[in-house]
């Protein structure tokens, strides 16, 4: 019996982004030609999100959440849900382009190590989404990244480790970790990490994600001739690249800046903590702490 098999499965989760995912839906239609299926995980939007993907989308899977349960764990629903031989974590607040799938679909299909792979992530400016590319956040490279040091010397493996600054841009390279915005991962991999970390609620979950496919000897990758339009920072409109177009409320908005520095502070003690002495300990998540006051 013919299996019509299922190439990728994009799984998006989305929080009143409405006419950002409508256009990140249309976007899916004009340009991927791979054989995909779309799950869209709704966290309790109030903007009529879910009843437009009901109206205009019929094809796609869509999950209804009661009440916003944060990224990972809407993720991970979705995950339950797929059936592709890769699975695309994407935000709704992007736009594929042509062939951009089939391009990273043929690439994953050559390199059996790869794990993820992602590509130029676009702010609307034309700039690189700079999460879309990085390093892990070592005490030294955090300390580089947040005094400035880093931009001074942008250039520099030793002092711009938080965003790799010395990689080639115009190559396709290694990164630490991506953007939970487009990941394009491999089942297996994920499979063997279990997939997302349900302790994280909003940011955070895809460096620790990235890190714990490394940790398991996966590859991960940056693919420049591939682009992707990334709104960014829509749902929670904390993000200066987007705060003229986000519809979050102050409440919101207060939610996704607890949530960042709370991320961080379980992404330090997960996979830090116990590498350095206390007193190196005490100043980062003290340093966390003045950080959150001040935002």
């Amino acid at each position: 019996m013919f299996i019509n098999m299922i190439d990728i499965s994009i799984i998006i989760v989305s929080y009143n982004t409405r006419e950002f995912l409508k256009n990140c839906l249309l976007s899916i239609k004009r340009h991927c030609k791979l054989n995909y299926e779309i799950i869209v995980i709704d966290n309790c939007s109030i903007d009529g999100s879910s009843e437009m993907v009901d109206k205009e989308f019929k094809d796609t899977i869509l999950l209804k959440n009661e009440k916003n349960i944060g990224f990972s764990k809407a993720n991970n629903l979705g995950v339950k849900k797929a059936n592709g031989k890769y699975i695309l974590f994407l935000n709704p607040d992007t736009e594929i382009k042509e062939k951009s799938l089939e391009l990273l679909f043929g690439f994953m299909e050559k390199n059996d190590k790869a794990g993820i792979v992602t590509c130029r992530v676009e702010l609307p400016d034309g700039s690189l989404d700079d999460a879309s590319h990085r390093g892990f956040p070592t005490p030294w490279n955090s300390f580089t990244h947040f005094s400035g040091i880093s931009k001074i010397f942008s250039h520099s493996s030793f002092f711009n480790g938080y965003h790799l600054g010395w990689k080639n841009l115009n190559e396709i390279h290694e990164i630490d970790a991506c953007a939970g915005a487009f990941m394009f991962t491999r089942k297996k991999a994920g499979e063997e990490v279990r997939w997302w970390d349900e302790d994280y609620f909003w940011y955070g979950e895809d460096l620790d994600f990235c890190y714990r496919l490394k940790q398991k000897g996966w590859k991960i990758y940056f693919i420049p001739s591939v682009s992707v339009l990334h709104y960014k920072g829509v749902s929670g409109g904390i993000k200066k690249h987007s705060k003229h177009v986000s519809t979050a409320d102050d409440e919101t908005r207060k939610l996704a800046t607890n949530a960042r520095f709370a991320a961080m502070k379980i992404f330090y003690s997960k996979h830090y903590k116990h590498k350095y002495p206390k007193i190196i300990n005490w100043i980062i998540l003290k340093g966390i702490t003045l950080r959150s006051l001040f935002s």
